[in-house]
Formats: structure tokens, C-alpha cells, sequence
């Protein structure tokens, strides 16, 4: 069974990114979590106000949030009934990062499912300031899903690694049932001008290809200085349906998700985005 948290700020961004899931999901068991984190609602909006007051804007929020919350049960209960999924709501007052940390320890969560932008979405951003927050400091794989991204199964799914570091065996496990559940290709791409591999690189795609067996793998190598760019010629170029990265210590992806504006990234993703975890659980 997966075990999937998905945060929502109740706009529609959030709602299709938890329609997404569910459609990934709908051949699987799946237990999925829906959280509402209102700290920085509560804080933002009692900026001038006395400690009793706070108190009393807290309690509003969260009336207001545990409605909202029973009210997305009850429509996903409606319109998506599978009795292979079950339903929980969850509501915390904390900032949205330390809610989905919290609870992906408390729980043991498989995987995060978060859309592209979310209610304060700014057009000039790519992934949105929540997305990369939590790609950044939650330790769990996270799936974010692009606003303007109509589901469609994984078929084809690129994977750019350099082969580097070891992969979390848990996390190929859940690529490797994502991909087999759908008989899907995935690209390995690796982006270097040196030809031969290193024994450590050799034993690490080892282990890729012996893990990922569900899966159709294929394996490309190609050379050029701009690594973003190489990535969505590919996804272009090849119709892919996923990308997958792997976040770990100065990867390609954390130097990236670290530049001072998520505007320099430059990683216009058009598909939904697995980012896998090399960080200790």
C-alpha cells in the first residue's frame, strides 16, 4: 500500500494535483492524507492585533479549515469512489514545511503529491515558493504536478543521473511499481563527455537496472554544457510523460532548487516532476 500526503491550500491548483493522484493511484492501494497547514494565514492576518486576538483568529482558521477540509473529503468521496483508496483529512497549525515534515515522520509517508503553484500563484515563478520549499527541506519523495498538465499515464519517463551517488532502495521501489503499473519506458540519461564510466558509477547503474526491473529501461549518454537546457529538449524531443531527478548534496537539482530566485532555475517543467530523495529518512 502507498501512503501519499498531499497539501492543499483549497485552490485550484491543489484540487488538480489531488485529481491527478488519484488517477495515478487508481489501480493501487493507497491510503492518502489531505493537510491544510494555516500558521502563516493565522500570523499574516493578526499582524496588528493583540495575543487575544490571535487566539481568536486562530480558532476561526481553523473552524474554517476543518470545513473546507470535510468538504473536499465528501466531493473526492463523490467523485472518485475506489475501493482501493482510503481518505483522511488532516489540519495543523504550523508553516507548511514543518506541518509536511511532521507528519511524513509521524506517518511514514511513500510520497508527496503537490501542484506547480498554489491560492498566491505568480505568474513570473516556475514551480511555486511552497514546492520548492519542501523540495528543498522535506526528506520524502515529492510529485509536483503542473498546473496546466492533463493527466495522462507515464509512458515514457526520463531520468537524468550521473550515476554518482547510491539510489534509496525505497525510492526506486516506488518508481519501479509506478513504472510497472503503467509497462513504462524510462530514459536514463547521462550527461557527460567522459565515455567510460567509473566501477563506482558501473555498481550504481547496476543496481539502477536490478531495482528498476519492472520498468523498460533505456540508456543514453550525451555531452553539452547546459545541463537544463539538455533535460526539456529531451522532454520535448522524446514526448515524455515524467521527469524524474534525484535530490542529494551538490546535485544538478540542489544547485538549481538553491539559486536566489526560483525565476534563474530556468527548469520550465511542462510534465509532472518525481524528485527522489538521497538525504537520510
Amino acid at each position: 500500500m502507498q501512503i501519499i500526503l498531499i497539501p492543499t491550500d483549497f485552490s485550484d491548483n491543489a484540487l488538480h494535483a489531488i485529481h491527478h493522484a488519484l488517477k495515478l493511484f487508481k489501480l493501487e492501494r493507497a491510503n492518502f492524507y489531505f493537510l491544510h497547514a494555516y500558521a502563516d494565514e493565522v500570523y499574516e492576518l493578526s499582524k496588528s492585533g493583540t495575543r487575544d486576538s490571535l487566539k481568536q483568529r486562530r480558532k476561526e482558521v481553523r473552524k474554517k479549515t476543518d470545513t473546507s477540509l470535510d468538504q473536499l473529503l465528501s466531493e473526492l468521496e463523490e467523485e472518485f469512489p475506489n475501493p482501493k483508496h482510503s481518505y483522511q483529512v488532516v489540519s495543523a497549525f504550523e508553516s507548511l514545511v514543518d506541518a509536511v515534515n511532521d507528519f511524513v515522520d509521524q506517518v511514514d509517508i511513500d510520497l508527496i503529491v503537490m501542484g506547480t503553484k498554489g491560492v498566491t500563484s505568480d505568474k513570473r515563478t516556475i514551480l511555486g515558493s511552497h514546492t520548492v520549499q519542501v523540495l528543498k527541506y522535506v526528506k520524502c519523495p515529492v510529485l509536483a504536478i503542473p498546473e496546466e498538465y492533463a493527466y495522462q499515464p507515464p509512458k515514457k519517463i526520463l531520468f537524468p543521473t550521473d550515476y554518482m551517488l547510491p539510489f534509496k532502495r525505497r525510492e526506486l521501489k516506488l518508481l519501479n511499481e509506478l513504472a510497472g503499473s503503467f509497462k513504462s519506458e524510462i530514459h536514463c540519461l547521462y550527461i557527460s563527455a567522459l565515455k567510460k564510466l567509473s566501477f563506482r558509477q558501473e555498481d550504481n547503474k547496476l543496481f539502477l537496472q536490478n531495482t528498476l526491473s519492472s520498468a523498460f529501461l533505456f540508456f543514453k549518454q550525451c555531452e553539452g554544457e547546459d545541463r537544463v537546457q539538455i533535460i526539456l529538449e529531451h522532454i520535448a524531443k522524446d514526448h515524455i510523460d515524467m521527469l524524474v531527478m534525484v535530490n542529494s548534496r551538490h546535485s544538478l537539482l540542489e544547485n538549481m532548487l538553491y539559486r536566489s530566485t526560483v525565476d534563474q532555475i530556468g527548469l520550465t517543467v511542462s510534465v509532472p516532476f518525481l524528485v527522489m530523495q538521497n538525504l537520510p529518512r
